[in-house]
C-alpha cells in the first residue's frame, strides 16, 4: 500500500507493522510499569496491608506495633456502640446527596463546555471549571467560611434587608459539609462528564430529532443514556472523595457532624488508640468499597452493560 512506511531488518527482510506492533508489546515492553508497580506497592498495599493487621490486634494505648494475638474487639465495639455504626450510615449519605447534588449541578455545565463550538468561549468556561482547583482546598473552605457563617456575607445581607431575624444555620451542620463537599469534588465530577458527552456523535441526536423526537426527548432517550460511562465515572470518584474527606467535615461541620474519618482522627491523633483506629479505617474502606460495587452494578444495568 503507497504510503506505508517500512522497517528493513538487518538481514534485509521488510518488517511489517503488525510484527513491529508485536515487537513493541514484548516483554521488554513491560518493565516500562515496574517503577509505578513498585511505588503502589510499597507506597499503598504495605500501609493498607499493615492496617488492616493493626485492626486487629487488641486494643493498646500508643502502641503501634503488630502483635500476632487476633482479636475482634475493635470490630465489637464499632458496632455495638451506637455513635460509630450510626457514622458509617451518616459517612455514606452525605457522600450519596454530594454525588447527587453535584450530578444535578455539574451536567448542565458539562453539556454546555461539550457542545460548545467557540474555541474562546469553551476555553474560558474550562478556566472557570479549573480555576478553583488551584487553590489549596482549606483556603476554599474558609472562604466558604466568610460566606456561610453567622456574621458571614448571606446572613449579613439576609439580616440588613429584614428578611430574617436571626442568622440562618448555614454552618457546623450536615449542610455546611454538604456545600463545601460540593464545592470540592464538582470540578471532578464536570471533568468526568465532559469526555462522554463530547464523545457522543452529534448525528445520533440530529437522527432522534428528524424522526420527531422533541429536543428534550432526544436528550433524555439519546445524549443522557450514552453519557452514563461519564456520569459512573463522576459519581464514583465525588462518592470517594467525600467518603474518606477529613478537612471537610471538620472545619465546614465544626467537629459537630460526626463521620468515619473524624473518628479515625480522634482515636489515632488525640487518645493514642492506633488499633480501634485502624479497625475504623476498615470499616470505612469496606464500607465504601461495598457501596461502590453496589451503585456500580446498578448504574451497568441503567447503561445496559456500557462502562
Amino acid at each position: 500500500m503507497y504510503g506505508m512506511a517500512v522497517t528493513v531488518g538487518s538481514d534485509g527482510r521488510v518488517i511489517r507493522p503488525a510484527i513491529l506492533i508485536r515487537i513493541a508489546r514484548g516483554p521488554a515492553f513491560w518493565w516500562l510499569v515496574v517503577p509505578a508497580v513498585v511505588f503502589f506497592i510499597i507506597f499503598f498495599l504495605v500501609p493498607t496491608a499493615s492496617l488492616f493487621a493493626l485492626a486487629f490486634n487488641k486494643p493498646a494505648t500508643g502502641v503501634i506495633d503488630l502483635s500476632a494475638a487476633l482479636s475482634i474487639d475493635n470490630f465489637i465495639r464499632i458496632f455495638t456502640r451506637s455513635i460509630y455504626y450510626e457514622a458509617i450510615f451518616r459517612s455514606i449519605g452525605i457522600a450519596s446527596l454530594v454525588c447527587i447534588v453535584g450530578l444535578l449541578l455539574g451536567y448542565p455545565l458539562a453539556y454546555v463546555i461539550a457542545k460548545t463550538s467557540n474555541p474562546g468561549r469553551n476555553a474560558l468556561l474550562m478556566v472557570l471549571v479549573l480555576s478553583s482547583m488551584q487553590l489549596d482546598m482549606v483556603i476554599r473552605l474558609y472562604g466558604l467560611m466568610v460566606l456561610l457563617g453567622d456574621n458571614g456575607l448571606i446572613n449579613s445581607t439576609l439580616l440588613d434587608l429584614g428578611l430574617i431575624k436571626a442568622p440562618l444555620p448555614l454552618m457546623y451542620n450536615i449542610f455546611g459539609v454538604v456545600v463545601g463537599l460540593v464545592q470540592i469534588t464538582l470540578p471532578f465530577m464536570i471533568l468526568s462528564l465532559i469526555g462522554s458527552i463530547t464523545s457522543i456523535h452529534p448525528s445520533l441526536e440530529e437522527a432522534a430529532r428528524s424522526l420527531g423526537a422533541s429536543r428534550a426527548r432526544a436528550f433524555f432517550s439519546v445524549v443522557f443514556p450514552m453519557s452514563m460511562p461519564g456520569i459512573l465515572a463522576g459519581t464514583l470518584i465525588v462518592f470517594s472523595l467525600a467518603m474518606s474527606s477529613y478537612v471537610v467535615p471538620a472545619l465546614m461541620g465544626g467537629w459537630k457532624v460526626l463521620v468515619m474519618p473524624i473518628h479515625i482522627y480522634q482515636q489515632v491523633a488525640e487518645t493514642g488508640r492506633w488499633q480501634f483506629g485502624a479497625a475504623i479505617a476498615v470499616v470505612l474502606f469496606v464500607s465504601g468499597l461495598l457501596a461502590i460495587t453496589l451503585y456500580h452494578l446498578a448504574a451497568m444495568r441503567a447503561a445496559g452493560g456500557r462502562s
